[in-house]
Formats: structure tokens, C-alpha cells, sequence
């Protein structure tokens, strides 16, 4: 639409002809505008990206963004085309790259700043008078809106497995028309297309059926129930409700020498997880090995966020800065008190800072290496196994630690041995052969 809209307007009433023309170019410096942008992004973002992230300051990596969406609305504008087709090509290539969760967190602040400002401007440009004066066609043309796309998303949910009420509840919910048709109506008055007393009309008409959305969101629960509560599902069917395995992931925060030893654990036991680093280098190295690691700070509550903490069933902070794991920890468990989070100390005054900030598990580091060097010394000195166990036990629990240990030699216990098997007797060996 961003495409074609200038070029309608440009083909003026020349009919079908200049309209298919209109078309044909459209299409033309779409795919040139495409094949500039998207080969661009490959051969530059990239190592753009990977240059700024080295140099750790946020102030270069916004300043990047916004060249980037700035470069490709003028590269758009310049063959032709709408500049906000640029800006939407750049957040398509920014959201391709391996630094989006962090580049989501930076723009946070920019994007509610500039979304708030944009609803102010439409919300000036309702004019209440023009929906009194012309109260049936507003309220024709908002039935028919939401109509049309209730009907067109719950077909399209139906054709795709999802149940009736499932589908039609899905609809209800996304009736309204989107923020995207205030930037369609607003380029087709600018180029000519649209008288602004129907532009102020049809606005009026997203505007109004956009502040419908809670109540058709409500009215699509209680219906979705009623369909649903007959079969013994409530709003979905059972497969759409279980979501234990979607949401049974685990976030490592930093991925250098202890994170990339625990998601090596994770791995072996098909447990998905998403690490998180500050290296360029070490994120590319893990993307070529085909492992699910993503450039980003993980002590910002932004970039978990976007990630999905909410979901996951534990976060494990690895990183080696003190003052940032703390930080973490406070925020995780502040924003999710529900949420297991496993951490390492580098001693015994961070392990404690980090018990008061609401850590689930805290292994100090240093101080686990030095039992395993005492228990190598002590085997050394023939003492038996059995008692350097219960030395190296009796350390941990001091350090406030010992239950994780304890945990597992309970599970171990509870795991019923297996029963002896008879020794078969020769003449039963003899009729196995036969």
C-alpha cells in the first residue's frame, strides 16, 4: 500500500492503463528498494553492529539504530517510494539480526515517547462534530469493519486447525482496525487521493473502533466460553492450553566460561534454553555453531523482557561482574518473585548480598574450587571416601548451600533399585540355545 499509493495518485485518471503502469512500476522499484535494502543489511549491518557492540556504549548503539532507519527511509524516498516504507524495511532488517533483543531494550524509551506522541496527533485530528453530523455512516462503516475482519480471522483460524471459538474469539480481538491505517490515510491526502473530510471520516471510524477493543475482547472471553464449555475445554481447545513445554526454557545470563559450560549441561539433557552475551565475537562464534546465543545486556529488565522471562522456568546468571549479577538478581526477583534464579559468587560477601536480593541458589565459585582441591589432597592421603564426603558436605552446608546436594541424595534415594534378576540354571541356558 505505502508503494503503490504514491503511484496511484501520480497515474491520475489515465484508467485502467495507467493504472496497470502504475502497478508495474510500483512493483519494479519495490524489488529494486528490496534488493538494495535487504543486500545492504547483509554485507554492512552486521559488521556496523559488530564494530559499535565492541565498543560497550549504548549511546553508540542507539546513534547506529537510528542512522540505520534514517539511511533506509532516504534510500526509499530517494527511488521514489514512501520514506515510511524505509522506516518499516529497517526495523524488518534490525529485527533479522542477532542484536534485536538488545536494540528492542534501547529503543524502549524512544518508542513510547514517539508511539504517545503519535496517538496525541491522530487523537487532535477527530473531529466529534463530523461523527454527530454524520452518525449513520460512522456507525455503518465501524459494523462493518469490525464484520469483515472477524469473519476473515476466524475462516483463517478455522483453515489452520484452531477450534471455532478459539478462531472467533481471535477475531473479536484483533476487529479494530490497526495504527497503520493512520499512516495509509495520512500519505493518501498528502499525494491527493483522499479529500480530508473523508481522511478526518475514516480515521474517526479506526480511531473508534481501536477504542472498542477492550469490550470486544471481553464479549469474545464470555462467548468463547459458552462455545467451548459444552466439549469440557474453557476458550480453547486442550492442546492450545497446554503450554508446559512452549514456556520450559531456561535464560543463561552471560555465555564466557561458566555459561557456556552450564547451557553444555542444558544441551545434554534437551533442555531449550537462550544465553545472552555482551562479546560480539563470542555470540557469533555460538550463532555459527548453531547455538540459541543473542547479543544483549542481561542485567536490563528490557532485554529479558524481550525475551520472554515470563515464561521461562528459571534464569541462570553466570556473569563475572559483581555489581551487574547483583543488580540483575534485584530486578528478576522484584518483577518475578515466582521465578527460580540460580547465580554464581565470586565469595562469600556477594554469595550473602545475593541471598538478600532473593536468589534461589548462589554457588560460590571460588569457594567450591578450593573443596574440590581439598578433596583431591585429602584421596591423596588414602583417607576413605566415605568421610571426605561428609567433610566436603558439612563445608557446604556452612556456606548455606548444602541443601542442593542434599536434594540430590534424597532424589537418589527415592529411585528404586533395581531387583536381581535369577541366575538361570544350566539346563535353562541349554533350552534359551535350542
Amino acid at each position: 500500500m505505502m508503494v503503490l499509493t504514491p503511484l496511484l495518485a501520480a497515474s491520475g485518471g489515465g484508467g485502467s492503463t495507467m493504472l496497470i503502469r502504475a502497478i508495474s512500476v510500483a512493483a519494479g522499484k519495490g524489488v529494486l528498494a528490496l534488493a538494495v535494502i535487504v543486500a545492504s543489511g547483509k554485507l554492512l549491518l552486521e559488521p556496523t553492529f559488530k564494530f559499535v557492540a565492541k565498543s560497550r556504549s549504548s549511546e553508540a548503539f542507539v546513534a547506529t539504530i537510528l542512522f540505520t532507519v534514517i539511511a533506509t527511509s532516504t534510500l526509499t524516498e530517494g527511488l521514489g517510494l514512501s520514506d515510511t516504507l524505509g522506516a518499516f524495511l529497517a526495523g524488518v532488517m534490525l529485527a533479522e539480526t542477532k542484536y534485536r533483543h538488545q536494540v528492542e531494550a534501547d529503543i524502549q524509551p524512544f518508542r513510547g515517547l514517539l508511539l504517545g506522541l503519535f496517538f496525541i496527533t491522530v487523537g487532535f485530528t477527530i473531529d466529534l462534530r463530523l461523527a454527530l453530523a454524520n452518525i449513520g455512516p460512522v456507525l455503518s462503516l465501524i459494523g462493518g469493519l469490525l464484520a469483515l475482519k472477524t469473519g476473515v480471522i476466524t475462516a483463517v483460524g478455522v483453515l489452520f486447525g484452531r477450534s471455532f471459538a478459539s478462531s472467533f474469539r481471535t477475531g473479536l480481538i484483533l476487529a479494530q482496525g490497526g495504527e497503520f491505517a493512520f499512516v495509509i490515510f495520512a500519505l493518501a491526502q498528502s499525494v491527493g487521493l483522499l479529500a480530508p473530510d473523508l481522511r478526518q471520516l475514516l480515521v474517526l471510524v479506526v480511531g473508534l473502533s481501536m477504542a472498542m477493543t477492550p469490550v470486544l475482547a471481553a464479549l469474545g472471553r464470555v462467548l468463547a466460553t459458552k462455545m467451548e464449555s459444552g466439549r469440557g475445554l474453557i476458550g480453547a481447545r486442550q492442546s492450545d492450553l497446554d503450554t508446559a513445554d512452549a514456556t520450559n526454557f531456561v535464560i543463561v545470563a552471560g555465555f564466557g566460561r561458566v555459561g557456556q559450560s552450564v547451557c553444555e549441561l542444558l544441551d545434554s539433557q534437551l533442555i531449550r534454553y537462550k544465553a545472552f552475551d555482551l562479546s560480539p565475537q563470542r555470540v557469533i562464534e555460538a550463532r555459527r555453531r548453531g547455538l540459541p546465543v543473542f547479543f544483549g545486556d542481561a542485567c536490563r529488565a528490557e532485554v529479558l523482557r524481550s525475551a520472554g522471562v515470563e515464561k521461562c522456568k528459571a534464569v541462570v546468571v553466570t556473569l563475572d561482574d559483581p555489581p551487574a549479577t547483583l543488580r540483575s538478581v534485584q530486578s528478576l526477583s522484584r518483577d518475578y518473585p515466582n521465578l527460580q534464579i540460580f547465580v554464581r559468587a565470586a565469595d562469600a560477601k556477594q554469595q550473602m548480598l545475593l541471598q538478600m536480593a532473593g536468589a534461589t541458589a548462589i554457588i560460590p565459585e571460588l569457594f567450591e574450587t578450593s573443596l574440590l582441591l581439598g578433596r583431591a589432597v585429602l584421596l591423596a592421603y588414602d583417607t576413605p571416601p566415605e568421610e571426605v564426603a561428609l567433610i566436603i558436605d558439612e563445608q557446604r552446608r556452612e556456606q548455606g548451600y548444602g541443601y542442593l546436594h542434599d536434594e540430590e541424595e534424597k532424589r537418589e534415594e527415592e529411585e528404586p533399585e533395581p531387583e536381581p534378576q535369577p541366575i538361570p540354571t544350566a539346563k535353562e541356558k541349554t533350552t534359551e540355545v535350542r
